[in-house]
């Protein structure tokens, strides 16, 4: 427990800003753990050029095989893939125990189609690798908003919504998060107006009574209406959130807590966490100083998760 626990972070989309963060955050990040990169010396050296900085001493590497000529701003199938690649290496260092955590910094889902990859995103692929229903968790202390449905078309949320379904993830949620009191959101506005907007409330209605009584406790409350629950007032009763789809959760997330969100992938067998922002494309390679707080942050909780964990072992 004396020592820092290691960190492996999957570099991402390399025609992004994410190599940028890591250069200039690696001396604030050392404080809290040992950083291993995922990338080849080749890679990172045609990076640091660009950006005309220096790669510190103790920049220490998982050479993720893989190159390409870096072409800052674009969606790439070679910079997808290698972003895949350093992602796979990554989880491999956490199954062999070489490292106690993984952070990710942010990969181009476009690239990623044009790579022929099946997988939307990170949270997609662990789902599948690990053969689990992994929850996709954004927040900060303030606020954490977990997503029943996630990188889906609009038009598909209604008719995934399922009793059975949703108990198992409110059931997940709460094992893995243990916390007290979670608000879970319905789908129409008005909460459906009791049938009059939709019937998806109901089926939530019954997932909520469900699980609490599994759970022989009053752990989940709703279905909130979306366009209230976030207002000052239920942000000072709840901390923990459940929205039904990508939005409607991670737009009043972002609009109020976005340069220190993270997110944070549940129930798996391993701890991940992540920058909560994307490539940052507009600013790539321009020495624009990409904000860093998310990654601080996504650092800092992977690092207090290893800890935790260790403490337990």
């Amino acid at each position: 427990m004396n020592s820092l626990p290691k960190i492996a972070i999957s570099i991402g989309d390399l025609n992004g800003v994410g190599i940028e963060i890591a250069l200039k955050s690696h001396e604030d990040i050392k404080k809290y753990c040992k950083p291993i990169y995922c990338i080849n010396r080749n890679l990172l050296i045609q990076a640091s050029d660009l950006l005309n900085l220096t790669i510190p001493e103790d920049f220490t590497l998982f050479e993720t095989f893989g190159d390409f000529i870096i072409n800052p701003s674009t969606n790439c199938k070679k910079a997808g893939l290698y972003s895949y690649l350093s992602f796979m290496d990554a989880i491999n260092l956490a199954n062999i125990k070489d490292v106690d955590a993984i952070c990710t910094l942010p990969i181009n889902k476009e690239s990623w189609s044009m790579a022929n990859l099946k997988y939307k995103g990170h949270t997609d692929l662990l789902r599948d690798f690990y053969n689990k229903d992994a929850i996709m968790m954004l927040g900060c202390p303030s606020m954490y908003v977990a997503l029943f449905t996630e990188h889906i078309a609009l038009k598909n949320v209604a008719k995934s919504i399922k009793t059975k379904k949703l108990i198992h993830f409110l059931k997940d949620f709460h094992s893995c998060t243990k916390a007290s009191k979670v608000a879970v959101l319905a789908l129409n506005p008005h909460a459906g107006d009791n049938g009059v907007l939709g019937n998806e409330e109901k089926k939530i209605t019954k997932a909520i009574n469900k699980t609490n009584s599994l759970l022989k406790n009053e752990i989940f409350f709703g279905p909130k209406v979306p366009d209230t629950i976030f207002s000052k007032n239920a942000r000072n009763e709840y901390i923990y959130f459940i929205a039904m789809y990508h939005d409607q959760g991670l737009a009043p997330l972002k609009a109020l807590h976005f340069d220190e969100s993270i997110n944070i992938s549940l129930n798996l067998p391993i701890i991940r966490t992540s920058v909560d922002h994307g490539t940052a494309f507009d600013i790539a390679y321009k020495n624009k100083n990409p904000n860093n707080i998310s990654y601080l942050n996504a650092i800092k909780e992977a690092a207090r998760l290893a800890n935790e964990n260790r403490r337990l072992l």
